[in-house]
């Protein structure tokens, strides 16, 4: 069953060097319940190097199934304010499992010989912690990473779920080459 699956490099995501060429993935932005983590470590954009972005994390991989009612499962590297606000979500009640967050996956196009969005949304996207059994599907790490060890980073997994209403999510196979897939059903 074909899945939108992809491996990111951590390293490369927060030290973009223009002669290495690997995807690369951020949470540009997410809320949980009533939290918004904030956007506190600076990276490059990878189509524009020269140009300074500020994310929620650098991810390390992606699994999406591709169908519409499918979770969004992302992992990557937070810094201590975020992981300390997951901590603090993970310990009060979070009777509210209400996620907002946006995206970016770029990926090198070997024959335009440039960084593309593989994958992301015009819009937040609106979805729902998914439970693992009676669990949340959404963690910290309690140590620092150490493949990147400024600044100082932690391990990071949610995943996502949508919301009874139509999104839509852009992918692309290379430069140019995109598609529009639906996220989640209106009720």
């Amino acid at each position: 069953m074909p899945q939108f699956a992809r491996a990111l490099d951590v390293y490369q995501g927060f030290n973009f060097r223009k002669d290495k060429q690997t995807n690369i993935g951020f949470i540009n932005s997410l809320k949980i319940g009533t939290v918004t983590l904030a956007a506190d470590i600076t990276a490059k954009d990878p189509m524009a190097p020269t140009t300074d972005v500020t994310v929620v994390a650098v991810m390390s991989d992606f699994i999406w199934g591709l169908g519409v009612t499918d979770s969004l499962s992302l992992n990557g590297q937070i810094c201590l304010p975020n992981k300390q606000s997951i901590g603090g979500l993970l310990l009060s009640d979070l009777s509210n499992v209400a996620v907002e967050v946006q995206l970016t996956i770029y990926e090198y196009d070997a024959l335009q010989k440039k960084y593309f969005k593989s994958f992301c949304s015009d819009a937040v996207l609106k979805g729902l912690v998914e439970k693992n059994g009676g669990d949340l599907a959404l963690e910290a790490a309690d140590d620092p990473s150490q493949e990147i060890q400024s600044p100082k980073n932690f391990a990071f997994t949610i995943s996502v779920k949508p919301e009874p209403l139509s999104q839509t999510i852009n992918l692309a196979v290379g430069d140019g080459k995109n598609f529009v897939k639906q996220w989640g059903i209106t009720s």
